[in-house]
Order: structure tokens, then sequence, then C-alpha cells
């Protein structure tokens, strides 16, 4: 069991969270949830030792070994993949080395056998034999291939880098395992493996996620980041969501009776209080008036920014059609004599487990590479806006405000207009003032939402929109999607984003090409479980 015991963090004068008090027990498994900046991966931090609390301490219980989904994507670029994946049990390791160091012994002693047998057996209870092939199979089932798995972490790209940290934490039955965002650079399959690995974890899991349907699938509580707090509640995310939009709907219910009340109260005191013959009355409305109160409805951290596309105009009925596209990329071939043709206002996800067959198709098509092979064509009346997996070039090295950033991809010219639309992102006040170049993740993805709001393009492209994300805006993005009328393409990782805005799936990897209208749950339903590993 791991127990947070009266924390507080404070950074620069400002509170994240006081006299927290939380305990995390076996067999369960805990979502920390709360707007970007709560402090939810300074809360891990604090859990897993990394951070000192202002106030408190954290306590564990002795013995229980805690994993750690590590952050640093360069710590073991010296060593081998799977080796880097068994150092997740440092224990295994330790007894590894020493067994090389005594087995390579010249003079090698009596005593040394001893110690040698005694270092087997513990190894053999660690299932220390199996270890390289327990670790290649939580490779594989990650999206790590077998060719990747006896490199060096510095040979690989820093998505598969991720995926490795991953297999990592989760490696050697952890008591404690903290993640913080383990499904970023997964594609569906691979978190769907790592939903059932955790539904059978017997013991103690922590995680922060932005991932509705994960947080759903895996989590038997949430601990809610707000309001300078953190509350555990009993339950998966929509279980939080609905418990505490009715316990809102219930708080401003109440206030606005007992406003009603106080006024009818108010009204009586001040009409008879100077009358002799209701003296009596109105003393006892005084009292019931001075028992009155209103509930308290703190401000939340949580901000929700509004998200509505709207195209200039119809498309016709001509709208894109791809011909045997085929694309080299390195010495692989990503794109193998792809061909289809997207139909007016359908919603289209592209899946599949290899990330840069999309990336590269997206690009293709919106004029960014040139295919080896194949064609494609956009019809006369379509007009695209495109959402890129990496929106770098639009922001490094830019001294401009986001105001002057924003004038650069609109014919509104009006400061207060240009405000308006920030303003609908959350960048409000001094916020528009800010240089695009310092932006974190999350605010460069809002202006980019904004800069496509403001294209009123009927045709939306994008490669993985959700990342960097907090619950909040991905929400209203779902729900903008969902509104708009148009034709939408769009690649993401995010299992109920993909349900509730698609009605075509097209997976797409190498020359493996599945294409069916329809859900994307109705979609993997179609799929036995031995089909499924290889999307």
């Amino acid at each position: 069991m791991i127990s947070a015991n009266d924390i507080s963090v404070q950074f620069g004068g400002r509170s994240l969270f006081e006299r927290v008090n939380v305990a995390f027990t076996p067999g369960n498994c805990y979502g920390i949830i709360g707007a970007n900046g709560a402090g939810k991966s300074t809360f891990l931090k604090v859990l897993s030792g990394d951070l000192e609390p202002s106030k408190g301490e954290i306590h564990i219980t002795p013995g229980e070994r805690l994993s750690v989904l590590k952050q640093d994507h360069f710590a073991y670029d010296e060593y081998e993949v799977v080796r880097t994946v068994l150092m997740g049990n440092p224990r295994l390791i330790e007894i590894m080395e020493e067994k090389d160091a005594l087995y390579a012994k010249e003079d090698f002693s009596e005593e040394d056998g001893v110690k040698a047998g005694e270092l087997e057996a513990e190894f053999a209870d660690l299932d220390g034999w199996n270890a390289e092939s327990d670790a290649e199979f939580m490779l594989n089932k990650l999206g790590v291939p077998d060719e990747f798995h006896y490199l060096k972490m510095a040979e690989l790209p820093s998505d598969m880098k991720v995926k490795v940290l991953l297999a990592q934490a989760l490696y050697g039955n952890p008591d404690i395992l903290l993640l913080d965002e383990p499904t970023n650079h997964l594609d569906l399959t691979a978190i769907s493996w790592l939903e059932n690995f955790l539904l059978d974890f017997e013991n103690t899991v922590i995680v922060v996620s932005h991932d509705r349907h994960f947080l759903n699938k895996v989590c038997t509580h949430i601990c809610d980041v707000d309001y300078g707090k953190i509350t555990l509640y009993t339950g998966n995310y929509d279980f939080w969501y609905e418990y505490t939009q009715m316990r809102q709907r219930q708080a401003r219910d109440q206030n606005k009776k007992n406003e009603q009340k106080i006024k009818e109260l108010q009204d009586f005191i001040n009409r008879f209080s100077a009358n002799a013959a209701k003296s009596k009355q109105a003393t006892s409305r005084k009292k019931q008036l001075d028992a009155l109160e209103m509930i308290e409805m703190p401000v939340s951290s949580r901000r929700f920014p509004y998200v509505d596309f709207k195209p200039d105009r119809e498309c016709g009925n001509d709208l894109l059609r791809v011909d045997h596209l085929t694309k080299t990329i390195g010495d692989r071939k990503v794109l193998d004599d792809i061909s289809f043709v997207i139909h007016p206002r359908e919603k289209v996800a592209f899946v599949g487990s290899d990330v840069v067959a999309k990336t590269t198709l997206f690009k293709i098509i919106m004029g960014e590479l040139e295919p080896d092979e194949g064609s494609f064509k956009w019809g006369v009346t379509t007009s695209q806006s495109y959402f890129p997996s990496d929106n770098s070039s639009y922001f490094d090295g830019v001294d401009l405000t986001l105001v002057d950033w924003l004038r650069q991809y609109t014919t509104e010219q009006l400061e207060a207009d240009i405000r308006g639309w920030l303003g609908r992102m959350l960048f409000s006040g001094d916020e528009a003032l800010k240089k695009a170049n310092v932006l974190s993740g999350g605010e460069r993805v809002r202006c980019m939402l904004c800069k496509m709001m403001l294209s009123g393009a009927n045709v939306l492209i994008f490669d993985e929109p959700t990342n960097h994300l907090d619950l909040e805006s991905i929400a209203a993005l779902n729900n903008g999607l969902i509104r708009y009328p148009e034709t939408v393409l769009f690649t993401s990782h995010d299992h109920q984003f993909v349900e509730t805005v698609a009605d075509r799936i097209i997976e797409i990897s190498g020359n493996t090409y599945i294409d069916r209208k329809g859900s994307y749950d109705e979609f993997l339903s179609t799929f036995d479980e031995e089909q499924l590993k290889h999307l």
C-alpha cells in the first residue's frame, strides 16, 4: 500500500493542493484527473519520491517495490532495448550481474559456489530464465517489433523509446505502478493490450491519463485534482463525471431555492418588524433567515474551450480520390498501392499500428510529400484545413504575439475580433499577447484549432489532434467534430474520440488495407482476437 499523509505542495507561493490524505490499496487502479497545471504529474512525482512535498509524507509498505514510467527518453541510450526493459526489476539485474561476475572468476571457490547457488535460486524465483522472452513478448504487444529488441536505445525513434520505457515500468510485477500518460504514442491495439494487462494486474496502479475510454476501462477509483485539493471517488471516469455533475446541479438548485426563501423571509421581516402584533413572527423569520446558508460553489481550475467549425460552403459530389499510392521512407515501403474514394460528409478514421504510414498519407494528400507512384485528386469544390502531428514549424522561431500569429490566417484584421477567437480557446486578456514561440504543447494545439475554425474549410484533416490536450479540451474538440456537417479525415489513439466521431474506418499499414463503414467498435467486432493483434 502507498499513502499520502497530510501532503501539501507549493510552487513560488502558489499552492497546488493542501492537506491531502489518501491511501492507495492493492487490487485497485486509481485515475488521476484534473486540468492542465492542476498538479497531476506533480502529485505522481511526490508519490514516487522524485519531489519533496512542502508538507507531509508518503508512506509505502516496507518491502514493496514501486515502479515508475520514466520520462527521460535519453537515460538508457547506452543499453540494448531488452536490457532496458529488464532494468524495470533492479533486483533481477543485480542478480544477473553478480552471477556473471562470479562465473567469470578464475579462482572460483567453494564459497563462490554456495553464493552462486543462492543467486540461482533467487533468479529462478524471479522467473529469470524467462526474463528475456517475457520482455520481448511485452515489447511486441506494445508495438516494438523483433528487429528493434537488440538495438541500442539511442538508435530508436522517440515514439519507440516511450514504448520501451512503458514495458520497463510494467515488467516484473511491481507492487505499486505509477504511470504518467502511458497511452501516449500507442496505437489503439497497443492501448487495448495495456488495458487488459492492467485489468489483470493484482497490485496497485496509479495513472494519469487524458484518455476517457482508458480511464473508464481500467479505473476502480478517480482522484480529482481541483479546488486546491485531491478528492477520491469510487468508480470510473464516467461515474465521477455523472456524480459531480449531479452534485453541482443539486447545489445550484438548492441555492436557487435558498435565494427565493431568503427573499421571502427578508420581505416579511421588512414589512412586519415594527408591527407589535407580528413582532414574534418577524423574530421567528429572522432566526430562519440566520440559519439559511448558501452552498459554497468554489471556482474550478477546469476550463472548457469552445470548438466549432463552420464551413463556408458545402462540398460537391466529388471529394477525394486516391489511386495506387506508393511511398517509401528510408528503406521501408510505408504505403503500398493504396486506393480509396472519400465521399461528401463522411467522417473517416485512419487506424493501424504504423504511425508513419498514416502521417505519410496525410502529407501526400496535403501536397507536402510526393508519392513514388500513384495519384490523388481533390474535388474542385473542396477546401482543406490540416492539423499535422508535428506543428513545430508553425511556432518555432516565430516572434509574434498570439494576436499577430492568428492574424496571418484570417481575413479578420480587427484586434477585438481576433481576441474574441482566441478567447474561445482560453487565451483571454494578457494571454492573447503571449509570444507564439513560448507556448506549451497544449497551447499550440488550441492555437492550431483556432486557425482551423477560421479557415471555413469543408474538409478537416487531423493527425493525432488529442495529443497534449486535457480532458476538457478533448471533450470540446470531440463535440465540435460531432457537430461539424462536412467531411473529416483523422487519426487518433483516443478510442472514445474515434468511436463517437467516425462513421467509416480505414485500417492502413504498408500493404495492409481494410475499409469498412460503421463505428470503430463495429469495426473491431468483425475480427477475432488473433486478427486484432495485427491491426
